[in-house]
C-alpha cells in the first residue's frame, strides 16, 4: 500500500493518559521452594520500562515524532524514573507532581522468559490536581496538530469529555484508546481504538463479522465520533466507518506477548493522522507494527528500520551497488538496528582468491561489509595507463555478486579518504602492510569511536601476478 516510510519527524502529538513503571526481574527458576510450592527465581536482572500512556508516547519518540506527554506521577523514585526513561528518548514530560499520590508500577518476575506473577504498587483512583493538569494541556494544545488520550482506568482521564472539547475547539484531531463501558466520555472523539473484547464488553457479543460492523456503527453514530479502528487479535484489524469497512488480516509471525500493543498501534495511528495520511494507510502501517511488537517480551517500542523491514521484506530494499547518498541512507538504518559496518577498499581488478578471502575475513569482523572500488580515472592515476583490466562497472557488478559482501560503490579520488570521513564505518579494513595511522581515513573513523583493521594478504596471490602469467603464456 506504501512505496516508502513517511517522514515521522514531521509529526506533533500531544499524549495524556495513565502513566506506569513496568518493572521486571529476570532469572532461572531451577528448583521449588521448600517453603511453599512455588518456583524460587534467581534473579539476574533488572530492568525498568515505560508503560501505559508512556508507552505511547516513547512509540512515538522511537519512530521520530515529537511527542509531549502530560500525566500524574508521585513524588517517588518511581516517579523520576518514569520522567527520566522518557526524557532521555526524547519524549517531553509535563508531569503534575503530587506527593500524596504513589506512582503506579507493576512488577513482573520472569523466568525462561515465562511471567511466574506480576505485582502492582497502585493507590487507585489517583487523586491529584486537575486543574493543574487541564492548564498543562491547554498550554501545550497550539504546538501539537493530534490529541492522544491513553485510558488505563487509574483516574488521570476522569475528566476526558473537557479535555476533548478543548482540542477540538484548539483545531486538534483527538484519538481515544478506550476503558470501560462508557464511551459518551469519548464524544466527539476522531478516532477510538478499542480491542475486540472492550468493544463487545460496550455492544455485546457479535455473531459475524457483519455484525460486528454493524454495532460498531451504532456505537460511533451514539457518540459523533467519526471513525473505529477495532484490534482483533490474531484476525488483525478492522477500521470502522459511517458509509465503509476495511479490514487487514494479523502480521505477527510468532505471538510472544501481547503487552502494550495497544499503545503501538494508537502511537503509530496518531503520527499518520498528523501527517495527514488516509486512516487505510495508517492501519496499514499500525498493523505492521502491532505485529511486530507483539514478538518482544514484555512493554516494548517499534523503530523504524523494522517497520521498514516489514513493510519491504527482511532484507533491505537494495543491495548490491549503490550510490554514495544511497549508502549514506543504508548505514544509518542498519546502525540504527546496531549492526556493525565494516568498510574497505581497492582497486579489485581481475578478482583472485586472494581478494575473496580478504573480503571472507573482513565481513566477519562485523555484520554489514561495503567495497568502495576506484573508478577506471583513478586505477590509472595509481597502476599506468595499461590498467584496469576491467571497467569500473564489471569489477563492481562481480564484487557485489559475493555472498559476503553487501554494498559496494565507486569513488574518484585517488584515496577514498573523503568517503570514509562522510560514511564513518564501525571499521575501516585494508590489506597489507600499513600501520592503522597511514590509512586514508582512519583518522575520521577513529576519531568518531571505529577503528582501523590491518590484514594480510593471501601469499603468492596477486592481479599483477596474473597478468604476468597469462602473458608469459601468449
Amino acid at each position: 500500500m506504501l512505496a516508502k516510510m513517511p517522514d515521522f519527524s514531521k509529526a506533533r502529538v500531544l499524549v495524556i493518559g495513565d502513566v506506569m513503571l513496568d518493572r521486571y526481574w529476570s532469572g532461572k527458576a531451577a528448583r521449588i521452594s521448600p517453603e511453599a510450592p512455588v518456583p524460587v527465581v534467581h534473579v539476574k536482572t533488572i530492568e525498568d520500562r515505560v508503560g501505559g500512556a508512556g508507552n505511547v508516547a516513547l512509540n512515538i519518540a522511537k519512530l521520530g515524532g515529537k511527542v509531549t506527554l502530560l500525566a500524574v506521577v508521585g513524588d517517588d523514585v518511581e516517579g523520576q524514573t518514569i520522567k527520566r526513561l522518557l526524557e532521555a528518548e526524547g519524549v517531553t514530560c509535563e508531569f503534575v507532581v503530587e506527593k500524596a499520590v504513589r506512582s503506579i508500577c507493576k512488577l513482573r518476575v520472569m523466568a525462561q522468559h515465562q511471567q511466574l506473577i506480576r505485582v502492582d504498587f497502585e493507590d487507585l483512583p489517583l487523586k491529584f490536581d486537575e486543574e493543574a493538569l487541564f492548564t498543562r494541556l491547554s498550554e501545550h494544545l497550539s504546538e501539537h496538530k493530534v490529541l492522544v488520550l491513553s485510558d488505563y482506568g487509574k483516574g488521570t482521564l476522569a475528566n476526558t469529555s473537557k479535555h476533548i472539547r478543548a482540542a477540538k475547539q484548539a483545531g486538534l484531531k483527538v484519538l481515544v484508546d478506550p476503558k470501560g463501558v462508557d464511551y459518551y466520555r469519548y464524544a466527539e472523539a476522531d478516532l477510538i481504538t478499542p480491542n475486540l473484547s472492550e468493544l463487545q464488553a460496550v455492544v455485546g457479543a457479535c455473531e459475524d463479522e457483519q455484525g460486528l460492523i454493524e454495532k460498531g456503527r451504532e456505537l460511533l453514530g451514539q457518540h459523533q465520533i467519526p471513525s473505529l479502528l477495532l484490534t482483533r487479535g490474531e484476525a488483525g484489524m478492522t477500521l470502522i466507518q459511517e458509509n465503509e469497512a476495511h479490514s487487514l488480516p494479523a502480521q505477527a509471525k510468532d505471538v510472544f506477548d501481547v503487552t502494550g500493543a495497544g499503545d503501538t498501534v494508537i502511537a503509530v495511528m496518531a503520527l499518520g493522522v498528523a501527517l495527514d495520511m488516509p486512516l487505510a494507510e495508517a492501519m496499514y502501517l499500525a498493523n505492521l507494527a502491532g505485529g511486530i511488537v507483539v514478538g518482544k517480551l514484555g512493554t516494548s517500542t517499534v523503530s523504524i528500520l523494522e517497520l521498514s523491514r516489514a513493510m519491504h521484506g527482511d532484507r533491505d530494499s537494495m543491495y548490491g551497488i549503490v550510490t554514495e547518498d544511497e549508502l549514506a541512507q543504508l548505514i544509518a538504518r542498519a546502525k540504527a538496528h546496531d549492526e556493525r559496518i565494516i568498510m574497505t577498499n581497492g582497486c579489485f581488478d581481475l578478482l583472485h582468491a586472494g581478494h575473496v578471502t580478504y573480503l571472507q575475513q573482513a565481513k566477519a569482523l562485523g555484520d554489514r561489509l561495503i567495497v568502495a572500488v576506484n573508478s577506471d580515472a583513478s586505477v590509472k592515476k595509481l597502476k599506468g595507463d595499461s590498467r584496469p583490466i576491467n571497467g569500473l562497472q564489471e569489477r563492481m557488478t562481480v564484487l557485489a555478486a559475493l555472498a559476503c559482501v553487501d554494498w559496494v560503490l565507486a569513488f574518484e579520488e585517488e584515496t577514498p579518504e573523503r568517503l570514509y570521513c562522510r560514511l564513518l564505518p564501525d571499521v575501516i579494513v585494508k590489506g597489507g602492510d600499513y600501520s592503522s595511522g597511514q590509512v586514508a581515513g582512519g583518522d575520521c573513523v577513529i576519531k568518531a569511536g571505529g577503528e582501523v583493521k590491518i590484514l594480510q594478504f593471501v601469499d603468492g596471490q596477486s592481479t599483477t601476478a596474473m597478468i604476468n602469467k597469462a602473458r608469459a603464456t601468449e
